[in-house]
C-alpha cells in the first residue's frame, strides 16, 4: 500500500467511525481522550487572552525583549486563570486559552479578565518601565469570553496530538480576541453576561455596571464590552 492509499484509508475511517461520545464532570486533559473517534462533550466557558500587536514587538524590538514580555504576559495570564478556577487548556502564539466549568464559571471568567487587565497595568507595565526606563513599549492585550457545549476530541497521530475544542464558545472567544476598540480591552457574549452574578457585572462606589453593550457586526449578535479593571489584592 502506497502512502497516498495510506492516508486516504485513514480519512476514510476518520469519516466513517461511530463516535464515543460522553459527558464530561471535569476539563479533560489529552490522556482522557484516545486518538479514535473518541470524544467528551462538555458545558463549558471558554477565555481567550491575547496579547495585542505581538508582530509589531518582534518586529521592532529585539527577540529576547519580545520573549520576555511574552513569558511575563502568558505567565500572569494563566495563573490568574488558575487562581479563579480556571483550567489552561491551550497556547497560540501570543495567547493562552482558558475553561472555566461549574455554576459560577461565567462569573469567574469575567473577573479573571478583568484581573488580567489590572496585572497588565499595574505589574507587567508598571515593572517594565522600571527595568527599562528607556523603553516605551506598553502591554495592551484583549480577552474575549463566549460559553457553549464544547465537544473535544484528540487530533494529531501517536506522540505528537492534542486536544480540539469544537463549539461556539471557543470560535467565538477566540473572534472576539481580534476586536479593537480603544479603551476596551475585554468582550463578551450575552449568553455570558446574562449569567454574570452581581460581583462580575457591577464595580465602583456608588455600584454601577462594568460592561457596555455592542451589537457585533460580524457575527450578527449582542456583545458586551468593559474598561474596567479587578485588583488582584
Amino acid at each position: 500500500m502506497t502512502f497516498t492509499q495510506e492516508l486516504k484509508k485513514e480519512i476514510k475511517a476518520i469519516f466513517e467511525t461511530k463516535w464515543n461520545k460522553r459527558d464530561g464532570r471535569v476539563v479533560p486533559d489529552s490522556e482522557s481522550v484516545t486518538l479514535g473517534n473518541d470524544s467528551i462533550e462538555l458545558e463549558a466557558t471558554v477565555l481567550y487572552a491575547d496579547l495585542v500587536a505581538s508582530t509589531d514587538l518582534v518586529d521592532g524590538y529585539k527577540n529576547w525583549f519580545s520573549a520576555e514580555v511574552y513569558k511575563a504576559y502568558l505567565s500572569t495570564a494563566c495563573k490568574i486563570i488558575r487562581n479563579n478556577s480556571g483550567e489552561i487548556t491551550a497556547f497560540d502564539g501570543d495567547r493562552v486559552m482558558g475553561i472555566f466549568i461549574g455554576d459560577s464559571k461565567n462569573s469567574d471568567a469575567a473577573k479573571t479578565a478583568l484581573q488580567i487587565e489590572w496585572a497588565v497595568k499595574n505589574l507587567i507595565n508598571k515593572t517594565l518601565k522600571e527595568v527599562y526606563p528607556n523603553n516605551t513599549y506598553l502591554l495592551k492585550q484583549v480577552i474575549g469570553i463566549d460559553t457553549s457545549k464544547l465537544f473535544i476530541a484528540k487530533t494529531g497521530i501517536r506522540d505528537s496530538n492534542d486536544l480540539v475544542w469544537v463549539g461556539k464558545s471557543a470560535n467565538y472567544a477566540a473572534k472576539l480576541c481580534a476586536i479593537r476598540e480603544e479603551g476596551f480591552h475585554t468582550y463578551i457574549t450575552n449568553d455570558v453576561f446574562l449569567k454574570l452574578n452581581d460581583k462580575s457585572k457591577y464595580g465602583g462606589t456608588p455600584k454601577r455596571l462594568m460592561w457596555e453593550e455592542r451589537h457585533w457586526e460580524k457575527q450578527k449578535i449582542k456583545i458586551h464590552r468593559s474598561n474596567w479593571h479587578w485588583s488582584l489584592d
